[in-house]
Formats: structure tokens, C-alpha cells, sequence
């Protein structure tokens, strides 16, 4: 009998933590949302939650829309007083960050600016006091801190001893960096901190905030900013590969050998193509002399002839490489963000031909291609939804017998 209650213990245990899971991953759920995500009965994920909101490890949050009978609708979130998460996007000129509770409400974000040189040390600092502003202008507290997720621009794995961009392996900044932003942030606050590569972290972040209906199983994301990355979310999961370098879509081949060199030491990849400074250089020696990105949203706006040959040229470039990906790793959506999208939208037209030229001829393999919604907030975003499916809230609560 002892062994059957101990036995019965744990596979309720395992159900809590399916449903908790599923409530850090996708925030506030209905009853039969949740039911549909871990595969258990309406009868068994009653039960549960009902324990769950007695013991407030869950908490009931009504809607403003109604259901059939004219009442609110309720769903299901973690208690927001479990704690924070704090979510940090270390882009090349700026950090932003996002605090979130911990059913997925975003109750605070800000961003500073900074000059490209700036030491890590340095940009440590300016999150630091960031954060204090965000305290004192919103009354967030961070003694109840969770968990901090930080986004790092560049090729990034944790699983990595050494990182270098550039065949002569000689350049050990982005690691360098990267272990002094965790020991930075570990010393300053009394909360698990995690990294990882911040184009990544913006692919989930589009998962879980961006798409209509529920996050997307699968979704194949890229970046177009400064650089070019990427990210592959495969059973709602962020998928970061054997040796933890998944997504560099920035690296991967878009033109022949005798193309332009990239800093990776190849030619032709698509971050030759397809950033900031690919298209300002490209229009540059088709005699379009643009200022960064304003100049390229003037240009943009405006219908200029030379900057309309580049971002098709852009498009095209995108398209084909992530309709080549596609075949491979059958998304249910492609997206496509950065602030290079931001500002010259029409790139998504363009890569959508491309796109749809290379996907395989049948009917069910159509995913959904649509532009990032989450705009330059998508990385802290996703650092949040990256650390709290690592956190296990329940451990906070009494578990029933």
C-alpha cells in the first residue's frame, strides 16, 4: 500500500510539473489550452489545478472577453508574486530590458544607448543602472528575483570553451566577454543567471509572444541587424544543436565562393548580404550614399530605384536561404525581424517569392512567412521565456499527497 501511495505521489507530482511547465512556457492558459498542451484529461487537469490554486501556485486571471453565456472567460497563470525574471539584450550600440512576473506579464522594460567600443564592463554598468531607473520608475522590486537571462550579440554556445570569429582563431573577445557579463551579473544579484546567443533568444521570444493562436511548435526565425542570426524552435523548444552553435543563419552560404568576404572567414554569406552594413555598402557602390538606418527608412519610404534593386537583392538572398532550411526542418512559421526589417519592410515581399519557390510542392508543407511583432524587444523577451522554463516554482509550494 505504501509503495502505491509513494508511486501514485510521483506521477501526480509529474503531471503538476507538466502543467507548471506549460504555464511558465506559454503564460496564462484556459482550462482546455492547457489540456491540449500536456495531454492529460479534462477530469485530471481539473483535479490539479484545483489543488494548485488552493495552494496558490497558480492563480486565476479573468479576462475582458466572454465566452458563450456572457461570462468572463478565466484562465490560469503562476502566481505573479512568485517572482521576477529579468530579461537583458546586449545588442552592438544598446541594451534593453524586460521584467516580467512570473505568469509572463511584462511590468517593466526600458533601453540606454551606447557607443559600439564600450567595454563589457562598462555595458554592465549601464544594465545596472537601468535597472535601478526601471525600480524607481515603476516600484519593481527585485528581492524576489527568480532568474536573469542575458542576450549576447554573436556566435555563443555555453557548451563552448572558446568562441572566435575568423579563421585564425585568434580573437577570444565574444567569450571573454561573455564570462565577464556572467560574473558581473552573478555578483550583483542573488539569482541564477544564464546567456545566450541574443538572435536566438529573439526567435523564442517571437514563439512564445508573437504568434496568433498560441505558440507555433515550429518556427524558423532570423535576424537582420548589425549582423545576421537566427534561431530553430522545434517541439516548442529552442533548439541550440550538439555543440550549442544552432542559428548562426547569418553564416550560412548565399552566393558563390568569388563573393564578399565575411568576417567568419568565408564568402558569401548571407551577413554579406543581408545586414545594415551589407545594404549600406551595396548602395554606396551604386552611388546611394545612405546615414545608417534613417537613411535607409528615408530611402525606403521615399521608393528610391538603387535601394529597391539592394533590398530585392536582400529578399531574394533571405528567401532562398530560409526556404532551403524549411525543406529540411518543415516549420510551421518562417519569421523574419531586426531592425533592418523594421525599416525597410518591403524585404518580406521579396523573400516571401523566394520562399515559396523553394519549399516542396505540397499543400501541407505551407508555413505561415510573417515579419517579427515583437520589434527590438523580442531578445529580452526571449532571455525571459528562456529562464523561466528552467525555474521550478513548485518547489515553493507543499505538494499533495
Amino acid at each position: 500500500m505504501t509503495q502505491q501511495l509513494g508511486a501514485h505521489s510521483l506521477v501526480r507530482r509529474s503531471h503538476e510539473e507538466r502543467i507548471m511547465r506549460a504555464l511558465r512556457e506559454h503564460g496564462a492558459l484556459s482550462r482546455a489550452e492547457i489540456c491540449e498542451r500536456v495531454k492529460l484529461s479534462r477530469t485530471t487537469t481539473s483535479e490539479i489545478t484545483s489543488d494548485l490554486l488552493e495552494r496558490r501556485a497558480i492563480v486565476a486571471v479573468r479576462q475582458s472577453e466572454t465566452t458563450g453565456r456572457g461570462r468572463p472567460a478565466e484562465r490560469l497563470a503562476i502566481d505573479p508574486e512568485a517572482g521576477l525574471a529579468i530579461g537583458i539584450d546586449f545588442r552592438h550600440g544598446q541594451v534593453r530590458i524586460a521584467v516580467a512576473d512570473a505568469s509572463h506579464e511584462i511590468v517593466a522594460n526600458g533601453k540606454q544607448e551606447y557607443p559600439t567600443n564600450t567595454t563589457w564592463a562598462d555595458r554592465a554598468k549601464i544594465a545596472f543602472t537601468l535597472l535601478e531607473s526601471l525600480q524607481e520608475k515603476t516600484g519593481v522590486h527585485y528581492d524576489s528575483l527568480n532568474a536573469i537571462g542575458i542576450g549576447f550579440p554573436g556566435p555563443f554556445s555555453e557548451k563552448g570553451s572558446r568562441l572566435a570569429l575568423g579563421r585564425d582563431q585568434k580573437d577570444t573577445t565574444a567569450v571573454e566577454g561573455a564570462s565577464e557579463l556572467l560574473a558581473l551579473f552573478r555578483a550583483r544579484f542573488d539569482a541564477p543567471v544564464t546567456i545566450d546567443n541574443n538572435a536566438r533568444l529573439a526567435g523564442l521570444g517571437e514563439a512564445i509572444w508573437g504568434s496568433e493562436g498560441g505558440a507555433p511548435k515550429h518556427l524558423l526565425y532570423v535576424r537582420l541587424d548589425q549582423g545576421v542570426g537566427g534561431a530553430l524552435v522545434v517541439d516548442g523548444s529552442l533548439a541550440t544543436g550538439a555543440f550549442g552553435y544552432a542559428g548562426e543563419i547569418g553564416h550560412s552560404a548565399a552566393l558563390h565562393h568569388n563573393s564578399r568576404p565575411c568576417r567568419c572567414g568565408k564568402r558569401g554569406c548571407l551577413e554579406t548580404i543581408a545586414s545594415v552594413p551589407a545594404v549600406l555598402d551595396a548602395c554606396a557602390e551604386r552611388g546611394l550614399e545612405l546615414d545608417g538606418l534613417e537613411g535607409i527608412e528615408h530611402a525606403a519610404a521615399t521608393g528610391d530605384p538603387i535601394l529597391g534593386t539592394v533590398l530585392h537583392e536582400v529578399g531574394d538572398a533571405v528567401g532562398r536561404v530560409l526556404g532551403g532550411l524549411a525543406v529540411v526542418v518543415d516549420p510551421s512559421e518562417i519569421v523574419i525581424g531586426g531592425a533592418l526589417m523594421t525599416v525597410a519592410p518591403q524585404i518580406l515581399d521579396f523573400a516571401k517569392v523566394a520562399i515559396r519557390y523553394q519549399l516542396l510542392p505540397i499543400p501541407e508543407a505551407n508555413p505561415v512567412v510573417r515579419a517579427a511583432v515583437l520589434g527590438d524587444d523580442a531578445g529580452a523577451r526571449g532571455a525571459i521565456a528562456a529562464v523561466l522554463r528552467r525555474s521550478s516554482l513548485l518547489e515553493r509550494y507543499a505538494v499533495q499527497a
